[in-house]
């Protein structure tokens, strides 16, 4: 099998500490230029020029084979994007070597690629040009686009009047359809409302089956086993694993749930607006501890420490539950009636949520939390997550020993009622019921 990918010795670094002044013009480049060795020495020794360096990546190293979809997981900060950016010449590596064999497209971030000022329209047309499409390739993709995107009302608006739903939309259509070689695709899909985010996956789907090679960044761990054939796991930088989607996983998850325990404290984000901050996030039991596992035959609380800056009546905090890796359910605290939100005030506060008894099924489980301002913008996207285990207990029956596959062991309603047909071959509840399936019996 052909080669893709083939990365070797890759490492990016980063210089931090004293910021530097931007030249205007060519004469002040060649000023900075000469006059750098200068304020080196000026700087020597005092605080205000330190200048340190961090390494995005060091030293990584993996060929992929043409037609592997490759999942991409690691902890926020690990590298992944930086990984990304430099397979797309956004930025280049400080050392080591990238072959790329095809041709590349990403979506990497809302709206990469697109320029503000044209239409959604010329956007197209613009993405493919930079692809290395012919301007007839688009056109016979054109249709398909505008279809899955679902916004050709809006196809002549300027992109800069989109939503971020919008941008979302267009995006991953494009990316999507243009048929590049090598697509590369960050965590940006949960912008979208549910019902996109599943059309995308089944996109996703089928470009994994169409034999291109695709770079999958993503946390939603149920998503990497359904779609990638292989996974590797990127830590401080470095490759740390590498190998089938379901051992990998399996042994990421498994790491988080040792490292985190129950608590989970959040780091102030640089670059974010401060109006809005999760600081921490804690899964409880009935009496207050933060200890698993817990017992699913006692209520189980989720508690969010905030701290707000600013008042707006669009905020809206609240958390993806996920089981193995998979999204179970996300709740907000706005889900209710507005008249019984918890209210969320300036300063520092704690909203809480309860997880009722008898509920959830044995099995580790994850509290993503998340805070947008509601249809606008995401302040927190869910990229941190609290690991606990939960064991099954609230069910009495002798047979439920065994655990039935899932998320949920629900204690449902069951009762006997009257037999389908009577005597004469009608059915109780009179012939407008659809008839039942009829089992043919075991040999």
């Amino acid at each position: 099998m052909s080669t893709a990918v083939s990365i070797s010795g890759l490492g990016k670094r980063y210089m931090i500490g004293a910021a530097q002044q931007r030249a205007q013009t060519l004469r002040d480049a060649i000023t900075q230029v000469a006059t750098r060795p200068i304020r080196r020495l000026r700087n020597l020794g005092s605080s205000t020029g330190n200048v340190s360096s961090i390494w995005a990546l060091r030293d990584v190293s993996f060929d992929v084979d043409a037609g592997q979809v490759v999942g991409i997981i690691g902890r926020n900060g690990a590298g992944k994007s930086t990984l990304l950016k430099i397979l797309t010449r956004i930025t280049e590596p400080t050392k080591g070597r990238v072959e790329i064999y095809g041709r590349v497209g990403s979506l990497l971030e809302v709206g990469t690629g697109f320029h503000a000022e044209l239409s959604g329209r010329e956007n197209i047309y613009l993405n493919g040009a930079i692809l290395g499409m012919t301007r007839a390739e688009i056109g016979r993709k054109f249709d398909d686009i505008v279809e899955f995107s679902e916004i050709s009302e809006f196809l002549d608006t300027p992109v800069k009047r989109y939503s971020t739903g919008m941008y979302v939309r267009l995006a991953f259509a494009v990316a999507a359809h243009l048929e590049p070689e090598i697509l590369l695709v960050d965590e940006v899909l949960s912008v979208g409302d549910v019902a996109f985010q599943r059309k995308c996956l089944g996109q996703m789907g089928a470009i994994a089956g169409s034999g291109r090679t695709v770079f999958l960044v993503s946390h939603n761990m149920g998503a990497v086993r359904g779609l990638c054939t292989r996974v590797v796991e990127i830590e401080g930088g470095q490759l740390v694993a590498d190998g089938p989607p379901g051992e990998i996983v399996n042994k990421y998850i498994a790491k988080q749930l040792a490292g985190s325990g129950a608590v989970l404290d959040l780091p102030r984000p640089l670059g974010i607006p401060e109006e809005l901050l999760i600081t921490a996030v804690r899964v409880l039991d009935d009496e207050g501890h933060a200890v698993a596992p817990f017992h699913s035959n006692s209520p189980m609380f989720i508690e969010i420490d905030l701290e707000v800056a600013s008042e707006n009546e669009g905020y809206q905090v609240g958390f993806d539950l996920l089981f193995d890796g998979g999204l179970v359910l996300r709740t907000w605290h706005t889900d209710g009636p507005p008249d019984s939100w918890p209210s969320i005030k300036l300063g520092k506060s704690t909203l809480r949520c309860v997880i009722p008894a008898g509920l959830l099924n044995d099995g580790s489980y994850a509290v993503m939390p998340r805070a947008c301002v509601y249809r606008r913008y995401w302040i927190h996207k869910g990229d941190e997550s609290v690991w606990f285990d939960v064991v099954k207990d609230h069910l009495d029956s002798p047979f439920s020993w065994v655990t039935n596959p899932g998320a949920l062991a629900v204690l449902l309603d069951w009762e006997t009622v009257a037999g389908w047909a009577s005597d004469d071959g009608s059915s109780p509840a009179g012939d407008a019921q659809t008839p039942p399936l009829t089992l043919p019996r075991p040999d």
